[in-house]
C-alpha cells in the first residue's frame, strides 16, 4: 500500500511502504532529535566524484528515522541513550555540481542568497554575512547530540571522511539552553519550539495525554506537509526528503530588553505587569504562558499550547503583531480559512548559539546583557518552502497589514522579533482585555540575519547510491 501523505502517521505499526519510508528517511524531519550540543559543517566542492564517495560514506554514520524513534522508546523505558544524529542536505548548486536532477520547488532552485529571494523576504545584503556565506555552498552536515562527548566524537569522525577536494567553508555550533523548569529558550529568554506541527499518531497522543490537551489546538498535521518523494532516489514511492531551511539569526539581547524596558514605560506598567510588555512583543511570558490565556506569567509547565484567539478576536488581550501570533495566528488571520492558514506551518528545529557571561534567566538590568555574538541558529523543514517558510516570513511576518485588523483599528505593523523591513509604529493596549490604548514607538529591530541557504535532506537510498556512480 503506497505511503498516505494525506495524514499523519502511526510509526510503531508502520508496515508496507510506510516502514520502508522510515528505514531510508533522515532522523529530525518527523520527530525532533535531541540538539543541545549541535555542530553544522558547510560545504564547498571542487571534484564531483570525491563528493559523491563522501556523502556516500556519511551513511554509515546516519541512522534511519526508524533507528531514532525506535531509540527514544528504549531511553524510555531503559534509561538507554541513543546514538548522535547525522543529517546531510544539498543546496542547488550542489545538485548542479554532481550533475544530479534538483528537486523541483521553484524556491529551492532560487536558493536563499539570490536577489530575488533577498528582496521577497527583506533580507540584508549578502556583503553583510559572515564571511563563511558569502559564496556557493554544496553541502550541510549536521551533527547533534543531548550530550558534548558523542557529538564531538561523531563531529570528528565526519571530518575525518572529508577529502582535500571538499572546503569546509563555515560551521556553526550551537549549545541550548533551559530555564529553570528545564524548558528550552532561546537568547531573549523565552521558551521556544512550542506549537509545533505534529507529523505521527503517537506524538499527538502525547501532546493530548501529557500536556493540556488538543481539545482548541489541534497540532496533527499531514506527512504532506513536511515530506516529498526524493525524485533522484531508487524508489521516489517509497524514498523521501524534505526542504531545510537554515538561518543563522544574530540577537541583540541588551537592545531588545532595553525595547521592551521603553515599551512598559510608555504603557505606565509598573511593578511585576512590567513583565507583560515583553509578552506583548512575544505573544507570550518569559515561562510560556500564552498572554491571550491570562494577563501574567505562572503557567504549570509544561507550557500550554491548547489555545486560539477566539476570546481575544480584538487584539486586546495578546496584540495582532506579537510574534507567535503573527507566525501562527491559529485562525486569526483573517485572509485566509483556518485549514489553509495551518498549511503554511513548518517543523521548526532551531537551537540557539553563542557563549555569553550573564545569565539569561537571571534579573539583570539590559546594560547586562550582551550586544552580539548569540543568537539561534533557526532551522525548520518544509515540504513547499514558497508556502511554508517563505510565506511565512514574507506574507505574515513582514506585512504590517497582517493579521488583517477590523475596520477602522491601525494595521498591526511587523513582527517585532523577525520582521525585516521598515518599521511603523504599533498599537497596545494599556490594560489586559481593557479598551485604553497607546501608540509606541517602532520596536527596534534585535534580530539580525548573518547568513544562510535552503537545502534538500535527501533519502539514506540517494546518498548511498552516490557511491555506486
Amino acid at each position: 500500500m503506497p505511503v498516505d501523505l494525506s495524514i499523519p502517521l502511526e510509526w510503531k505499526t508502520a508496515s508496507g511502504d510506510a516502514a520502508k519510508m522510515l528505514d531510508e528517511l533522515q532522523p529530525n524531519i518527523l520527530k525532533a532529535h535531541a540538539r543541545d550540543h549541535f555542530s553544522a559543517l558547510f560545504l564547498r566542492f571542487s571534484e564531483e566524484k570525491t563528493a559523491k564517495k563522501f556523502l556516500a560514506s556519511l551513511v554509515p554514520l546516519m541512522k534511519s528515522a526508524k533507528a531514532h524513534m525506535t531509540e527514544v522508546e528504549r531511553f524510555k523505558a531503559e534509561g538507554v541513550k541513543g546514538s548522535p544524529y547525522v543529517g546531510a542536505g544539498l543546496t542547488s548548486a550542489g545538485y548542479r555540481f554532481l550533475k544530479v536532477e534538483a528537486p523541483q520547488d521553484e524556491s529551492f532552485r532560487r536558493g536563499m542568497r539570490t536577489q530575488e529571494t533577498r528582496d521577497m523576504l527583506n533580507d540584508p545584503p549578502r556583503s553583510t554575512f559572515d564571511s563563511g556565506y558569502h559564496d556557493e555552498i554544496h553541502a550541510v552536515v549536521i551533527v547533534a547530540d543531548g550530550a558534548d562527548a558523542p557529538m564531538t566524537a561523531r563531529r570528528n569522525a565526519v571530518l575525518a571522511l572529508v577529502p582535500s577536494t571538499i572546503s569546509v567553508v563555515a560551521e556553526e555550533t550551537g549549545l541550548g539552553r533551559v530555564n529553570s523548569h528545564g524548558e528550552g529558550i532561546e537568547h531573549f529568554g523565552y521558551v521556544d519550539g512550542r506549537s509545533q506541527p505534529l507529523f505521527l499518531v503517537e506524538d499527538i497522543h502525547a501532546e493530548k495525554t501529557a500536556t493540556d490537551g488538543i481539545s482548541v489546538w489541534d497540532p496533527s498535521a499531514p506527512l504532506n506537509q513536511v515530506l516529498v518523494p526524493d525524485r533522484a532516489a531508487p524508489d521516489p514511492a517509497v524514498h523521501f526528503g524534505s526542504y531545510f531551511v537554515f538561518r543563522k539569526l544574530e540577537q541583540n539581547v541588551r537592545r531588545f530588553k532595553q525595547a521592551e524596558e521603553a515599551l512598559a514605560d510608555q504603557l505606565g506598567l509598573s511593578g511585576e505587569d512590567r513583565e507583560r510588555a515583553g509578552a506583548m512583543i512575544v505573544g507570550r511570558f518569559e515561562d510560556g504562558t500564552p498572554l491571550t490565556a491570562q494577563r501574567q506569567e505562572g503557567a504549570e509547565s509544561p507550557v500550554p499550547n491548547n489555545f486560539d484567539y477566539g476570546s481575544d478576536i480584538s487584539g486586546t488581550k495578546c496584540p495582532f503583531q506579537a510574534h507567535i501570533r503573527k507566525t501562527n495566528p491559529r485562525g486569526s488571520g483573517g485572509a485566509e480559512l483556518p485549514p489553509r492558514e495551518r498549511l503554511h506551518l513548518m517543523a521548526r528545529r532551531g537551537v540557539p548559539y553563542g557563549e555569553r557571561a550573564d545569565d539569561p534567566n537571571a534579573d539583570l538590568p539590559p546594560s547586562a546583557r550582551p550586544s552580539g555574538g548569540v543568537g539561534l541558529l533557526f532551522m525548520a523543514f518544509n515540504s513547499a518552502l514558497g508556502n511554508q517558510f517563505e510565506f511565512t516570513q514574507e506574507t505574515w511576518a513582514n506585512n504590517p497589514g497582517f493579521p488583517i485588523p477590523a475596520v477602522g483599528v491601525k494595521p498591526p505593523g511587523l513582527d517585532p522579533v523577525i520582521g525585516q523591513g521598515p518599521r511603523p509604529e504599533s498599537v497596545y493596549t494599556k490594560d489586559w482585555a481593557g479598551t485604553r490604548t497607546v501608540t509606541a514607538d517602532p520596536f527596534p529591530q534585535a534580530v539580525t540575519l548573518k547568513g544562510g541557504e535552503y537545502f534538500f535532506m535527501p533519502s539514506l537510498a540517494f546518498l548511498r547510491g552516490l557511491g555506486k556512480g
